[in-house]
Formats: structure tokens, C-alpha cells, sequence
């Protein structure tokens, strides 16, 4: 196990000190070692330490535990499991503690920034999203300014240097903190950052810069999208501020359900249900397709329930590569719950006939009655 280092000899105080007492050296020291101000080559890791022991024994539960067993479970970053080492509370961390002390520029309100990005929300058709389609949309957004075309004053009006910040757009603020007082800079709040005060704001954007404004835009869903897919409109959503770029637009699709057919990516997938003489036989049906055409399906002779049959290149594009995927039927061989008094018969007749010479009935008699169930079925569902 590492030596436990001695907390109080890092930060050169007795162990009777007070708080204060460590503040006071802990400020010091931090000032002499930080790694932006001392190029040492330990520099980093004696600041390391110096705010290890820091975090120890400023806190009295720590200070505590610490007196009483010599360590205080730190881990490797410094500071307590889970804090790493970030012990003054600064998001940043190193970068933010060296701001603290001499004063960092952390957002200017004159600067550019990228327009907000906007979401809705459409509804399509089933053949729509296999297809693809056009459609108009009514986008409110944040546009330009028309009237001051972004200048934030009144056309023809002038902007007078801000005494404030001396037209830089910057100001220095004096904060205290446990290192005493620091210096900060930060945006002039008179002229918002801007370096010019607007003598006249613009009558329509109050000086913003931007307007809100109804836009009719065209949303291009492309041939095989699926329920829940975003289509992106490039630099639709509201305008940047200060020059910068436009955001986008996010349309969420909610794609209908199909009465006869449902997706699995670009295959189109449907249920083909069977009576049992056109399962036995084999049979021809035609499938109306998304386009209104009529698609002959042909079903095989002994075919059974859970059975997969595919049409290649019949079912709709793959969004990515454009190749067509596949028809697929998925057979359900339907036993009549209900049967005519002749389609009983024709059961029993064929039970008795399974029950003689298989082999020799085969051929003929089998196939026979069949056809004979289909024209009975036939004609019953007709």
C-alpha cells in the first residue's frame, strides 16, 4: 500500500489550524503552483496534491476520519470517489480555477451562434412511405429581421458607442471566492456585448434581431421510409443569431397501418389464408399492389400452414440502396368450422378413401376429390 501523504505538511500548517488557517494556505499555495502560471515540470501534480489535502481538511468530517485512521479513502484524481478532480466546484475544473484567478471571457453576447432547431410531427399514408411523396408543410420559425435586416435598429438610426465597456463589449467584475477577490470578464450588460448601444430599437424585433414568421416549405419523403423515421430540412429551422447559420427541421413520421399488408423493411409482407382443396391443388391469386396494379401470385400444389412464399423484387425500395425488396405471402391453411351438407360428404367420402389402398387411390381419387371440394367451396363462399 502507497505511504498516506501528510495532508498538513503538503499545505505547511499545524495540526491545530483553523479553517481559516487553511484557506489562508491553501490560497497561497494554489496561487504559486497552479500549472497555467508555475511551467514547472511538477507543477501540475504538486497543484494536485496541494488540492488533495485541501478537499481533506477543510471539510471537519473528513478532517476527522483523517486525524483518526491517516487517510481519508481519496481517490487516485484527488478529492472523494466520484468527484475526480474538480474539488472548488467550477464546471470546468483546472480552466475555470485559472479564470477565478485572472479573469477568463466566457460567452460573448455578440457572438455568433447557430439558429434553434425545430421538430414536427407528419402523418402519412402506408403506399405514401413505400413510395415516396411530396408534401407541404406551414413551418413558424424565427427569421431575419425584414425591417433592419438584423442591424437590431431603426433603419437610418445610428448605434453610439457604449461608454460602458469603451466599446470593446466587455466589462471586468471583481468577485470574492476562497481565493479572495478575483477578477472576471464578462459581457457589458448596458450594450448586451454588442460594443454600441441602439439609440432606436427596430419597431418589429424590439432590437432582437429576428422576427417570427409562418413559412410553407416542402417536405420530400423518400420512396421506403418506415414509422418513426425524422426527415432533416437543412437550415429550415430559425435563423442564427449574430451570422450564424440557420437550424434545421425535424419531421417525425407516423406512417399508417395497411389493411392488407404491414413491412418488414422493403419486403412487403401479407397473410394468405387457404382453404384446404386450394392448398391440396395449388392455386393462381392476384394481389392488388400499392400502385393500384394487380400482381399474379402463384401458390404451389401441397402447400402447408407457416409456409413462405416470396416474389423477388416486388415489395418496395430499400431506402438506402434503392433495390427493391420482396412480395412474401405467409400461408394459413383455413379447416372449414362450418360445412354444407355436401362438403361433409366430401369429407367423409375422403376419409373412407384414405382408409383403402393409399397408394392405388393416390393417383386418381385423391386429386379427383379435391377438385370436386374446391368447386363445392367454391361455390359456397361465391
Amino acid at each position: 500500500m502507497a505511504t498516506q501523504k501528510d495532508y498538513y505538511n503538503l499545505l505547511g500548517v499545524s495540526r491545530d489550524a483553523t479553517e481559516e488557517d487553511i484557506r489562508r494556505a491553501f490560497r497561497g499555495l494554489a496561487m504559486e503552483w497552479h500549472p497555467d502560471r508555475n511551467k514547472a515540470k511538477d507543477a501540475a501534480e504538486r497543484f494536485k496534491e496541494i488540492n488533495e489535502a485541501y478537499q481533506v481538511l477543510i471539510d471537519p468530517e473528513k478532517r476527522r476520519m483523517y486525524d483518526r485512521f491517516g487517510r481519508a479513502d481519496i481517490d487516485p484524481n484527488g478529492g472523494w470517489p466520484g468527484r475526480g478532480f474538480d474539488g472548488f466546484d467550477f464546471p470546468g475544473g483546472v480552466g475555470d480555477i485559472f479564470d477565478a484567478f485572472f479573469g477568463g471571457f466566457r460567452g460573448n453576447a455578440n457572438a455568433s451562434a447557430k439558429g434553434r432547431d425545430l421538430q414536427y410531427s407528419m402523418t402519412i399514408g402506408f403506399e405514401e412511405a413505400a413510395m415516396g411523396i411530396e408534401r407541404e408543410v406551414q413551418i413558424s420559425r424565427q427569421e431575419i429581421c425584414t425591417r433592419c435586416n438584423g442591424e437590431l435598429a431603426e433603419p437610418g438610426t445610428d448605434k453610439e458607442h457604449c461608454s460602458n465597456c469603451g466599446g470593446s463589449g466587455q466589462v471586468r467584475r471583481t468577485q470574492s471566492s476562497v481565493f479572495g477577490q478575483f477578477v472576471q470578464v464578462v459581457a457589458c450588460s448596458s450594450c448586451r456585448g454588442l460594443g454600441k448601444v441602439i439609440l432606436t430599437p427596430c419597431a418589429t424585433c424590439k432590437a432582437s434581431g429576428r422576427e417570427r414568421s409562418t413559412r410553407k416549405v416542402m417536405v420530400n419523403v423518400p420512396a421506403g421510409v418506415e414509422d418513426g423515421m425524422r426527415v432533416r430540412l437543412s437550415g429550415e429551422g430559425d435563423a442564427g443569431v449574430n451570422g450564424g447559420r440557420p437550424g434545421d427541421v425535424f419531421v417525425s413520421l407516423t406512417v399508417k397501418p395497411h389493411p392488407f399488408f404491414r413491412r418488414d423493411k422493403e419486403h412487403l409482407v401479407f397473410d394468405l389464408p387457404l382453404n384446404v382443396a386450394n392448398a391440396a391443388l395449388g392455386t393462381t391469386i392476384e394481389i392488388p399492389m400499392l400502385d393500384g396494379e394487380l400482381e399474379t401470385f402463384e401458390v404451389p400444389a401441397g402447400v402447408h400452414s407457416g409456409a413462405v412464399l416470396r416474389k423477388r423484387g416486388k415489395g418496395v425500395p430499400n431506402l438506402h440502396n434503392g433495390r427493391y425488396g420482396d412480395l412474401i405471402g405467409l400461408v394459413s391453411v383455413m379447416t372449414p368450422q362450418k360445412m354444407s351438407p355436401r362438403t361433409r360428404e366430401l369429407f367423409e367420402e375422403l376419409s373412407e378413401s384414405l382408409e383403402q389402398d393409399e397408394e392405388a387411390y393416390a393417383a386418381n381419387g385423391v386429386k379427383s376429390w379435391f377438385r370436386k371440394l374446391k368447386d363445392v367451396l367454391t361455390g359456397e363462399s361465391s
